[in-house]
């Protein structure tokens, strides 16, 4: 026996051949989107009285087993769910037929891609059932194959240097001497072999590794919504299945949208897996509707996400969640920790960022500190998936990979078929169970995650701070990709917040309104569902993204009609002739030009000032406009085809071809458009990523730069001036795409904007628009979600490159001491500034996972804004709300007020007031909630000044949970408010009750 052991390799080979299938052959071991049913009869033999029966099935769709009306489990070929249990013994008086029904899906895991996983769906892809039989289960041998694999696997990730390797091969090769697959009654000897070797216990300094099972499934990805639904069914029936089976598995569930699809759809599996959480077996996490992109959504979306989704987790399981859960998305904003921190939760677990393309980060366990010093305990599984299976190689990956050894000595093994769906398996478990306490590996215990945080949470002293966002070096394409889906996201952010808005001031003002919480409700639901972390990216497939489409025509059809209905209840009563009510939803007075309706479909331009949250009459078409306190637009072309615009703000020069030649500051003189350089250039770049077309682009997409050289001579004068000047051009972007751009400058306002239509037909093309500056600094500043951040301009270190292209919001700005540039826009997430050039990614045309991606028209603005001095002080913050938030010109169906209003002021820039919107707890309440947050980047104290008829004040949580310490008091209609940097802030206000 020394002899051949020697020989490693012949050993090792020896042993895997034996747990091929080439041994025990006899014995049986466990349109797209259509459904279709199978009704399976089945009759038993009697010969097998005694023995475990098995159904087997094999299919390349996704099945699910009903039985007696009810799902009992699902059948996955990929997922390794191929066979259903009838019976564990079957007894002699059990009875022999019965009749099962079988749903399959035409849909693999994964989706059902042509040719590759990503690729997009192909039409005449088919499906077939290859496989439908009874079999008897042999159990013993079952139990022996795992023995032999769970050796070999030891064997071989242990090495040749390693004496428990050796013993382990040694026992391994025993059993094969002893077992003869002909002859089950030697299977109890080689069993009692592995069982010793097992059975040798580790030290106490082992590391113990939490064992949690796991299912992640996306809302929506290569399949459409509806498949998600039943894939929840098949994936978590199967779970509930094991954990009757298992009391000590532990499945954690996240999602509480993929939750309410199952208690809608399948009401019987919903309440057996209540019964299951009220057992501690079944565990909600997150506390999110969906498992949300990191970077896109707006700061209120992100609350949003937790206020939705632990409310429903309150409701439904007792309890909210106290870990935040998103081990899929492509990055975690900066402000992630304070909206956890103000929704109840400490914890963090995600697993993304083993994906970086360039660097590895540094830690498995730390504390993440988000941008306005909020802490909350971070953890990353070590061995960098979501979807382990129990192997030996994945158990010592999750210790040896772990970066903060030492510091702690627990960490998260997160097992189950995930992405797709189907989850853990009865083998997973089996191994894990081997796996309990072994001497040469890592303890393992199935856990909870409130187990695992609070064992990680008692080695806090030890732990290191990462401070900022935790960007993902990779799938950067997602910030670009499906401009028509950000574009939706932005609107809908929009028009929820305005709708929000008006309906309380009308809440306030009426007696008779009432506060739409059941519609705002199912809207808010709609737009969380599309900022699924593969929704709002873009990495869907087409179906999906039609689903996503008529989600935002949803809500903005039905969200306007909820503005119509807060703007006629706000002029109820009031005295004054018919017309339009101008609202303005922004904290801050506003003088804007604004297109009013006429009579017959046409515009007219106005010049209107309307106070802080409030309303304005908008003036009668046929009334004088008064003398403007601000320069008039001069517009001028010159004999070379140049045009400039004048506002007395900035002047602006276009060349014969729309490009920007200079952009000043009239009253410093200082010129914006750095030296020898033109602004307003849109680049083309090939843009072919390795493998991921709609996630990522790759860095060295910027070596194929192309400049787009327009046709001098098609730059016109649009609206020649006065309260507006523009000019306008076509530009040909390739044979087959193009572009028209008016370039607008209004009477008193700081930026110029650039409205741009785009029809596009590119493959594996990106467009940008870059803006040189007569700037110098190394970092940029970025807005995410309430607040900002800066990132380097230059390549000095391998994480400063890994940004070469990275997401903002609504602007961006390279700033010098005393002066810089801003870059603004409506509906556009990707961005760069290196060195000195500002640049907005504007469209992609990658080809997988949807074919059709980003082509045809599209719309958009953006918008450039030099100032003087810092950012913060020259309103770059303001300019960009008010850019995405124009005023409304709402429709008065009887007399529009004749006075302007505001219902709140701030008597500081540096705080906004971002939402106003009813409390949640109760619809027929008469109780506000407001959220501002610090912008600027300072500690400030801020006077807020309503005219609404205020009972009491106190600050709340995100969640809207009263503070007991933080009663406001109100003097003169004002509250004191202290920010430190960042902070978000909310406080419920209780109106007095109406008078009769």
């Amino acid at each position: 026996m020394a002899a051949a052991l020697k020989h490693w390799r012949t050993t090792l080979e020896r042993v895997e051949k034996f747990v091929s299938p080439i041994y025990f052959t006899d014995y049986n071991l466990c349109g797209r989107w259509w459904t279709c049913w199978f009704r399976v009869e089945l009759t038993i033999p009697e010969a097998w009285v005694g023995q475990e029966v098995h159904l087997r099935w094999e299919s390349n769709g996704e099945g699910l087993v009903w039985r007696d009306g009810e799902p009992v489990q699902g059948l996955t070929t990929e997922g390794e769910k191929t066979s259903y249990v009838l019976t564990d013994r079957l007894g002699e008086g059990d009875p022999r037929s019965l009749t099962l029904y079988v749903e399959v899906a035409c849909s693999g895991l994964l989706g059902a891609g042509k040719g590759s996983m990503i690729a997009a769906p192909d039409p005449e892809k088919t499906f077939q059932v290859s496989r439908a039989e009874l079999a008897v289960f042999h159990r013993d041998v079952y139990k022996l194959l795992v023995d032999l694999e769970l050796l070999l696997g030891i064997a071989k990730s242990l090495g040749e240097d390693n004496q428990r390797s050796f013993q382990a091969l040694y026992t391994a090769n025993q059993m094969v001497n002893v077992c003869d697959p002909a002859q089950p009654e030697t299977f109890p000897v080689a069993q009692a072999l592995a069982s010793r070797f097992f059975g040798q216990r580790g030290g106490e300094s082992q590391h113990t590794i939490h064992a949690i099972g796991h299912c992640h499934i996306d809302t929506a990805w290569l399949w459409p919504f509806k498949e998600t639904v039943r894939k929840c069914a098949r994936s978590w029936v199967t779970a509930v299945q094991l954990m009757e089976q298992n009391p000590s598995f532990i499945f954690a569930c996240s999602q509480a949208q993929q939750l309410e699809w199952v208690k809608n759809h399948y009401p019987g599996l919903y309440t057996r897996l209540q019964e299951c959480a009220c057992r501690g077996q079944f565990v909600p996490v997150g506390g999110t509707w969906v498992e949300m992109d990191g970077n896109l959504p707006s700061g209120e979306a992100m609350v949003r996400q937790f206020l939705q989704g632990q409310n429903f987790f309150l409701q439904e399981f007792g309890k909210m969640c106290s870990e935040f859960w998103l081990p899929d998305t492509f990055g975690y904003s900066a402000q992630l920790p304070q909206i956890m921190r103000g929704c109840g939760i400490s914890r963090f677990l995600t697993q993304k960022l083993s994906w970086n393309l360039v660097n590895t980060f540094p830690h498995h366990t730390f504390f993440w500190e988000g941008l306005d010093g909020s802490r909350v305990l971070a953890h990353f599984p070590p061995g960098d998936s979501y979807g382990m299976q129990g192997s030996v190689k994945e158990v010592l990956k999750t210790v040896t990979n772990n970066r903060d050894k030492g510091r702690t000595n627990h960490s998260a093994f997160l097992f189950g078929f995930g992405d797709g769906g189907g989850g853990p398996t009865q083998t997973m478990l089996d191994r894990l169970e081997r796996l309990c306490n072994t001497d040469g590996l890592p303890r393992v215990q199935l856990s909870s995650p409130g187990r695992l945080f609070s064992e990680l949470e008692s080695d806090a002293g030890q732990l290191c701070t990462w401070v900022g966002e935790l960007f993902l070096e990779l799938h950067n394409g997602t910030y670009t990709t499906h401009a028509q889906i950000k574009k939706g996201n932005r609107d809908c952010e929009r028009i929820l917040h305005d709708v929000e808005l008006l309906s309380s001031l009308a809440l306030a003002r009426s007696t008779q309104f009432l506060y739409p919480a059941v519609q705002l409700q199912y809207l808010w639901r709609l737009l969380l569902l599309n900022q699924f972390h593969d929704v709002v990216p873009g990495s869907c497939i087409q179906l999906v993204v039609e689903d996503a489409m008529s989600h935002y025509e949803d809500i903005r059809s039905h969200g306007n009609g909820l503005l119509s209905a807060a703007a006629a209840a706000l002029c109820a009563g009031e005295p004054g002739p018919e017309g339009l009510l101008v609202v303005n939803t922004l904290p801050w007075k506003r003088t804007e030009v604004l297109a009013l309706p006429k009579p017959g479909g046409a515009h007219t331009l106005a010049l209107v000032t309307v106070p802080s949250i409030g309303y304005a009459p908008a003036p009668a078409p046929t009334c004088q406009q008064p003398l403007l306190p601000q320069q008039p637009v001069f517009v001028v072309q010159e004999t070379d085809g140049s045009v400039t615009l004048d506002n007395g703000i900035l002047r602006v020069r276009l060349d014969p071809t729309g490009r920007l030649t200079s952009l000043v500051l009239v009253a410093s003189g200082r010129e914006a458009i750095a030296e020898g350089a033109v602004g307003n250039q849109f680049v083309l770049f090939d843009d072919v990523p390795l493998f991921w077309d709609a996630w990522d682009v790759m860095d060295y997409h910027l070596e194929t730069r192309k400049l787009v050289l327009g046709q001098p001579g098609t730059l016109a004068v649009g609206t020649e001036g006065g309260l507006r000047g523009s000019a306008w051009f076509l530009l040909q972007l390739s044979p087959n795409s193009r572009l028209s751009q008016e370039v607008v400058l209004d009477v008193g306002c700081p930026y110029v904007r650039f409205h741009t239509e785009v029809h596009w037909q590119e493959t594996h093309k990106f467009l940008k628009v870059e803006f040189p500056a007569r700037v110098r600094s190394p970092q940029a500043t970025y807005e995410i979600q309430f607040g900002h951040l800066q990132r380097p301009t230059h390549y000095n270190t391998s994480w400063d490159w890994a940004r070469f292209e990275v997401w903002a919001h609504r602007w961006m700005d390279l700033s010098e001491c005393g002066f810089g540039l801003a870059l603004l826009n409506d509906c556009k997430y990707g961005a760069s500034v290196r060195g000195n050039v500002l640049s907005l990614s504007l469209l992609r045309a990658p080809k997988a996972p949807d074919a059709t991606a980003d082509m045809g028209r599209h719309e958009f603005t953006y918008a450039l804004m030099p100032h003087k001095g810092s950012f913060q002080d020259a309103g770059v913050i303001r300019a960009a709300y008010s850019l995405n938030f124009p005023l409304l010109a709402l429709p008065a169906p009887g007399p529009a007020p004749a006075a302007a209003w505001s219902a709140f002021s701030l008597s500081t820039p540096a705080v906004v007031l971002e939402t106003v919107k009813q409390a949640e707890a109760n619809p027929l309440s008469r109780t506000l909630v407001l959220r501002l947050y610090e912008a600027h980047g300072s500690h400030v104290d801020c006077w807020l000044h309503t005219s609404l008829p205020v009972q009491e004040a106190v600050l709340c949580d995100l969640l809207e949970k009263r503070d007991p310490a933080g009663h406001l008091p109100l003097r003169d209609n004002r509250l004191k408010l202290s920010f430190s940097p960042f902070q978000v802030q909310s406080l419920l206000l209780v109106l007095q009750p109406p008078l009769d």
